[in-house]
């Protein structure tokens, strides 16, 4: 479990990256928390509880579990975060050189 602070000319945002919803033992606001990062499902997802952000960008590698490749971003505007999940399709993801 990792805290860090995502922050711009915009705002600051303290967020906590950890590797699977399910190992989260703290209530995030106690820890000052308002974004938790998991990724262990490899299923986007993005919900907000009790004024706490909850973001899973999903996975941009190999597929998997027939989920749709993606990748998230998240980003403070207007004093806010706004998250995004962007799927990849197969011609998106090929190297090019």
């Amino acid at each position: 479990m990792r805290i860090g602070v995502l922050s711009n000319a915009h705002g600051r945002r303290t967020i906590l990256l950890i590797r699977a919803l399910a190992e989260l033992r703290d209530d995030p606001r106690a820890l000052g928390v308002e974004v938790v990062v998991s990724g262990h499902s490899h299923k986007a997802a993005c919900e907000t509880r009790d004024g706490v952000l909850y973001f899973n960008p999903g996975s941009a590698g190999s597929r998997r579990f027939k989920l749709p490749v993606t990748l998230g971003s998240l980003r403070i505007a207007a004093g806010r975060v706004i998250p995004s999940v962007v799927t990849l399709e197969p011609d998106n993801r090929r190297s090019r050189t």
